[in-house]
């Protein structure tokens, strides 16, 4: 696709803005974008990923030192890097794979803000993706059949068993 502005240079920047409930797409170079003043992601002054993550970690750093965490959890540190959980708020960039493990804690609260949960589930084609809803669902049904039976609860146990042998069929059958 090329540049929408000088119409030579490959589009390498893609923008939507959305006004007032208009949307807008434009497709243009670097160059023509940094003449427009556009924010370049990347670039001094431009959008960058880790800036908006480490946005997030300050807030939840605040929200903890208003609601009286103690100075030590602030001193949090990766024991492979050396890496402290304030450089990490600062960067939004880990030192090393380690830093994941030492700084589990804050993880999670940040993940389940930013994603709505803690659990990737990933996301499923469009296009071939009823095999793997129904996959999906079988797993979703043994699971809960494992715990009818723990229960004790052996009508609902049948009951998901038969829903089970229906949806193997169903996966057999496609």
């Amino acid at each position: 696709m090329l540049c929408q502005e000088c119409g030579s240079k490959p589009a390498t920047l893609h923008f939507t803005k959305i006004v007032n409930g208009e949307k807008t797409e434009f497709h243009i170079c670097e160059s023509c974008a940094r003449e427009k003043g556009e924010n370049i992601p990347g670039a001094a002054g431009g959008f960058s990923i880790h800036s908006l993550l480490s946005g997030l970690i300050d807030f939840d750093t605040a929200s903890k030192i208003q609601s009286g965490i103690s100075q030590a959890a602030q001193t949090l540190r990766c024991e492979e890097c050396g890496m402290t959980y304030t450089q990490f708020s600062k960067t939004g960039r880990f030192g090393c794979s380690s830093c994941y493990k030492h700084f589990d804690s804050r993880l999670d609260p940040l993940f389940k803000r930013v994603h709505g949960s803690t659990d990737h589930v990933g996301k499923i084609p469009k296009r071939g993706g009823s095999k793997i809803q129904v996959r999906r669902k079988l797993d979703e049904l043994k699971h809960e059949l494992q715990h009818r039976i723990v229960q004790e609860e052996f009508e609902e146990a049948a009951s998901l068993r038969d829903q089970i042998r229906e949806l193997e069929k169903e996966i057999s059958g496609q």
